[in-house]
């Protein structure tokens, strides 16, 4: 199962419809907020061919998605959240207490707008970077194991 995982797009529409578009296999689009309305255009324009499950940021004033959700595909547990609330641009400690507190195998975030990808501890923990600045993100989970891909859609 491939999943597409991008944050904050701040306004960047097409950065965000063009990172769908160039992952066609995925399944699943995460959107980790800061982008609440782009992500309405983008779930309504691609709502019949994949799933899409979105978290709000600390821009996405009067936003109704949730501030972080937990469900699992393929055997993995799934905590996705913008960062905020777990204060990411001072470090991972408030994700690692979340991902413990709630057995969860990946941990996706953004809010730093920095592609990141690390492993520590049994726990993935994967942030896209801004969709606005170019980053986005994709997960395969396979019988084999997950791989956590940082992409760029400007290829040098």
């Amino acid at each position: 199962m491939r999943l597409v995982v991008v944050s904050d797009s701040h306004g960047s529409r097409w950065n965000l419809f063009e990172a769908v578009e160039r992952e066609p296999s995925a399944e699943v689009v995460y959107f980790l907020g800061d982008g609440y309305r782009e992500y309405e255009e983008l779930f309504s324009s691609y709502r019949d061919k994949k799933a899409f499950i979105g978290v709000n940021g600390n821009c996405d004033l009067g936003c109704t998605l949730p501030a972080k959700d937990i469900r699992n595909f393929e055997g993995k547990r799934i905590y996705a959240t913008h960062g905020y609330a777990e204060k990411v641009k001072f470090g991972l400690f408030g994700l690692e207490e979340k991902a413990s507190e709630e057995k969860c195998d990946i941990v996706l975030f953004g809010h730093t707008h920095q592609p990141f990808n690390s492993y520590k501890d049994g726990v993935y923990y994967f942030n896209p970077g801004s969709i606005r600045e170019g980053f986005y993100g994709v997960i395969d989970i396979t019988e084999k194991g997950v791989m956590c891909l940082n992409k760029n859609l400007v290829s040098y």
